[in-house]
């Protein structure tokens, strides 16, 4: 009878050892794989934070020539002023042979159709970037719910997605700013 026992309890202790081995297995594995998705995440991260700054720039230079459009818009206007003053002296003074050549009418309504096509090009392109940004930022939105699916990993992703609005928010912001900028000159 004691000897059954002390068999018993080896094939138990055996039993013990190699489930506590098969678990010690699975939490290896397990690990291993969390720290492979963290670090496909962190990757994916480090992408779309480059797109950002690339579509960040890209903006501000849309937002300058914005700007130049505006000024150019303001200097045929003031050239359409010009134009009508000059025409009042013609009226009185010189003669309208020399004064033609200095200011022509439909010259001034070419400039203006290509200065409103180029801010209707502008426009088009920002919404367009815009359009590319929401997507971007619901593919992440996206990528990172299917990764941060994991009980383990919530405060990770709260933290990712507070980031994530904070910067989305800065950015429209500084937009906004730039192009109420722009408007103004």
């Amino acid at each position: 009878m004691g000897e059954q026992q002390e068999r018993r309890n080896a094939m138990l202790e055996e039993l013990v050892s190699q489930t506590a081995d098969q678990l010690n297995e699975q939490d290896q594995e397990l690990r291993q794989h969390m720290e492979a998705k963290f670090m496909q995440i962190h990757k994916d991260y480090e992408k779309l934070s480059f797109a950002a700054g690339i579509l960040q720039k890209d903006s501000q230079q849309k937002q300058k020539e914005i700007t130049t459009l505006f000024q150019s818009l303001e200097k045929l206007q003031k050239e359409k002023a010009n134009e009508q003053d000059v025409m009042a002296a013609m009226d009185t003074k010189a003669d309208k042979a020399a004064l033609g050549s200095k200011v022509d009418y439909s010259q001034f309504e070419e400039n203006m159709e290509e200065v409103d096509e180029k801010m209707q090009e502008l426009q088009s392109q920002i919404s367009g970037q815009e359009e590319h940004w929401n997507k971007m930022q619901r593919q992440f939105s996206d990528a990172i719910e299917d990764k941060l699916d994991r009980l383990e990993l919530k405060v990770f992703r709260k933290h990712l997605e507070d980031s994530w609005s904070r910067n989305m928010e800065e950015l429209e912001n500084r937009l906004l700013r730039e192009s109420a900028a722009g408007i103004k000159k």
